[in-house]
Parts: structure tokens; C-alpha cells; sequence
């Protein structure tokens, strides 16, 4: 009697049969519909747990449907199932409202996991509406997006509204903005917050050891597999894997990501057979996929895969009206860490300092600014002699030789621009550990990029 309900909306009769069949094994009571007339009727007269609709029906198309419902403010959780799969449908039906998307021939396995996904999703508490402002007490993790700039609002208003969703998000931004801020509150507004968050960069894994990372390996798969292993997507499950600098994959793994996308299944280095896998992709990335996909860097079906929802991560510079709401933040966080009584407070010299400096590192470069200063200049204010943004300090000799400093360097593939790495360089006073933290880099990373771009002896 308490088994949540489920509607079909299939004109293929046998279609609908299997559905039902697949979905009887996982508790569901199941009506059964072949157009969008009698799906109408049917929401008349009871609620639903999950829908399940087809894309194209005889008296019209499953998305007029899905925005009906929105419209009025139902519940369901729908999910769009077409034999006309492409990245185009699958926006609008996710920009529709749908919480999944498959395409046909959708296997009993995949259909199952999808609908308890959507059961769960319509399980837990509805999220804050989309355009509320955020309560703080609520959720720790949005109220870390700081700022009441119009940039910061459509911001929030994005991640609570497409929280709810299984639709893959893409998160640009220049470095430092806060792009793993946003992918963590995205987690914590869904379904999947009592989910593993796990976070991986693209860029930091030798390309060797990708494969292995993300979706594991078999004993004996290679030379040092003493033991199964466990990859990144299996240690997501259930949950949503953050894949940061998803521009630095190389071609190869693109091709096997597409699949685990496509398939929801990873197969571990070694095996023979493919691992079910639920997982919610977030990917981030400083640099212009589309670019890159133009220029053949980049597969063009991975980036309409992953760029299903875009969410932009504004510059520091493009709300500086945010910027002394940004620094309280921070030092409340440093202070908290430090066991201090009171964070220090920024005075108007300081803050007008803060407004005139360009930051090219963003929030990250802000934070590590005021860590210093705290460090440096203890008390309960900070002027703007503790900034010491006007100063140059002294570089380190051998660190980087005239001519590298003379002739600058330009490299289309790199990161970050020589400029913006030498300056992150010098904020640390050359300390190559120090800079590696900052930018989540390895050590060895940061080295090699310092020898391509000429910063480095």
C-alpha cells in the first residue's frame, strides 16, 4: 500500500511492459500510459514518486509535459527516455526539469539504478527555492559562496536550482575563483549531500596512472598491482565526483570517460567486465573548452556530455563590490583557525588598498594575501601597511635567469600565463611549495611548468 508510485508515459507496448517488469523489482507500483492525454489524466487524479516519459509521443513531445508540471509546481521526479539520443536533448530536457536522461536501449540495470536515484531524490527535503537567498544555518557549504553581487546571486540561484537534478555540470572560471567552493555546494544543496564529495584533479595525475586512478585495477593488471583497487568513480558512488582541470585529460582517457559517462559503468584496468557506478559528474576548468574543442584538443561529444549545465565562477575583479564581504569571510576562517577571540577587521585604508589591486589569483591569491598579514601584523585591525601589495620581493638568486626574465614566454597550453605564475611566485617570495598549495598543484607539476615557461634555472 505504501510502495511509491511510478508512471510510465511509452507508446511501445512492450516497452512499457518491460519497464514495468524492471520496476516491480525494486517496489514500485506502476501505472501505465501510451500518450500524453492519458499521462494528463492520470497526474489528475494521484501524485507520483517518478515519471518516466519518452521523448517523442503520438500527440506531442514528453518536454510540453515536463513543462506543465513545472509550471504548476509538482514534485516528480521525471526521467526522459528517448530513442533519439543527442547532447541537444538532453539540455532541453534537463533545462526542462527532467531529473535524468537515457537513451534507448536503456538496460533493466540502468533503468532500475536511475529510478532509485529519483526515489531517493524525491525523498529527501526539497531544496530552498531557486530564488530565495540562502540560509546560512541550513547549508554551511552555499553559504560559502560569500557575496550579494548580481554575479554571486545567479550563482546561488544556479547551484539550488540544478541541485536537484542528475544533469552533469561544468564550471568555468579563471584560477582561484572558487570553482571547487561551487561543486561542493552543488553536493551539499542535492540529494547525494550524505554521499561521498570526491574531488580529483585532472592535471596533477601523471597520464599513466589516469586510468587506474579513476576507475581502478585487477591484481596482476600491471607491474606493482599486488591488490584489487578501488578507482575514484567506485569511491564516488552514491555520491558526486568533482573532476577539477577536466581540460587536461589527455585524448585517450577522454574516449574511455565518454563511455563511463554514457554507460554508468566503469571497467577497473584489468578486468573484463564493467562495474555499475552512481555517480553525479561536476567537472571545472580555468581554460575555453569550446576552444579547445575547436582546435581538435578536446572531444567535442565529452564536452556537450559535461556541459549540460554551465555555471561561471566569477573573477574577483567582476564583483569587487563583494570584496570586503569576501575578506571578512576569510579572516573569520583564519581567525576560527588561529583559536583567535575576534577576526581583525580590515580598515578603510586597507580595504581601498584591497579595491586598487588587480588580483590575478582571484580569491585564492586574497586569501593567501590576508594569511600573511595576520601572520605579520597581529592585532585587532589590519591597515594597509600589513597588505604590502606595492612590494616587490627580492627574487631568489638563480631562481630565474635574466634572459627568461627579459624574453617572456608564451605557451598556448600552459595553465596559467607566465605573467600569472611568475607574479603567484613572487607573492610567495619564490617559495615553489608555498605556490604548488595555492594553485592545488604537485610540487612537480609547478616545477615543470616553471622550466616551460622560463621561470626556472
Amino acid at each position: 500500500m505504501n510502495a511509491p508510485a511510478v508512471l510510465i508515459v511509452e507508446d511501445e507496448p512492450d516497452l512499457r511492459q518491460l519497464y514495468a517488469l524492471t520496476l516491480a523489482k525494486v517496489g514500485t507500483a506502476v501505472d501505465q500510459t501510451a500518450d500524453l492525454a492519458q499521462a494528463r489524466q492520470c497526474l489528475q487524479a494521484q501524485r507520483y514518486s517518478v515519471l518516466i516519459i519518452d521523448m517523442r509521443l503520438p500527440d506531442g513531445s514528453g518536454l510540453e509535459l515536463l513543462q506543465e508540471l513545472a509550471r504548476v509546481g509538482r514534485p516528480e521526479r521525471a526521467i526522459v527516455v528517448t530513442a533519439y539520443g543527442s547532447a541537444d536533448n538532453a539540455v532541453q530536457a534537463l533545462k526542462a526539469g527532467a531529473f535524468d536522461y537515457l537513451t534507448k536501449p536503456v538496460s533493466p540495470a540502468r533503468l532500475r539504478q536511475a529510478v532509485v536515484a529519483a526515489l531517493q531524490a524525491s525523498a529527501a527535503p526539497s531544496p530552498t527555492p531557486a530564488l530565495a537567498a540562502p540560509d546560512p544555518s541550513n547549508n554551511h557549504a552555499l553559504h560559502q559562496l560569500v557575496g550579494d553581487s548580481e554575479a554571486m546571486q545567479a550563482v546561488r540561484a544556479t547551484v539550488q536550482r540544478v541541485a536537484r537534478t542528475m544533469a552533469p555540470v561544468l564550471i568555468s572560471g579563471e584560477s582561484g575563483t572558487g570553482k571547487e567552493l561551487i561543486a561542493r555546494a552543488l553536493h551539499a544543496c542535492s540529494h547525494r549531500a550524505s554521499g561521498p564529495f570526491v574531488a580529483v584533479n585532472c592535471g596533477a595525475i601523471p597520464p599513466d596512472l589516469l586510468e587506474s586512478e579513476l576507475f581502478g585495477h585487477k591484481r596482476g593488471a600491471f607491474t606493482g598491482a599486488s591488490a584489487d583497487r578501488a578507482g575514484l568513480f567506485q569511491a564516488a558512488h552514491g555520491g558526486t565526483l568533482f573532476l577539477d582541470e577536466v581540460a587536461d585529460l589527455p585524448l585517450p582517457m577522454q574516449v574511455k570517460l565518454l563511455r563511463a559517462l554514457q554507460e554508468r559503468a566503469v571497467r577497473p584496468v584489468g578486468a573484463v567486465t564493467e562495474e555499475p557506478v552512481d555517480v553525479r559528474i561536476v567537472s571545472a576548468t580555468h581554460k575555453a573548452l569550446a576552444q579547445l574543442v575547436q582546435a581538435g584538443q578536446f572531444r567535442h561529444d565529452l564536452y556537450y556530455r559535461l556541459n549540460v549545465i554551465p555555471i561561471h565562477a566569477p573573477a574577483l575583479r567582476e564583483h569587487p563590490d563583494d570584496l570586503p564581504a569576501i575578506a571578512a569571510a576569510i579572516l573569520q576562517r583564519l581567525a576560527q583557525r588561529e583559536r583567535l577571540p575576534a577576526p581583525p577587521r580590515l580598515t578603510e585604508a586597507a580595504l581601498a588598498r584591497l579595491h586598487r589591486h588587480p588580483f590575478p589569483g582571484n580569491v585564492r591569491e586574497l586569501e593567501n594575501l590576508l594569511e600573511r598579514a595576520l601572520a605579520l601584523h597581529p592585532g585587532p585591525t589590519l591597515d594597509a601597511e600589513a597588505l604590502a601589495l606595492d612590494a616587490t620581493p627580492p627574487a631568489v638568486t638563480g631562481s630565474v635567469p635574466t634572459a627568461a626574465t627579459d624574453t617572456p614566454t608564451i605557451d598556448d597550453d600552459a595553465p596559467l600565463s607566465r605573467v600569472e605564475l611568475e607574479t603567484m611566485l613572487q607573492r610567495n617570495r619564490w617559495n615553489q611549495s608555498r605556490t604548488a598549495r595555492e594553485l592545488g598543484w604537485t610540487l612537480a607539476k609547478l616545477r615543470y611548468w616553471m622550466q616551460r615557461l622560463g621561470l626556472a634555472a
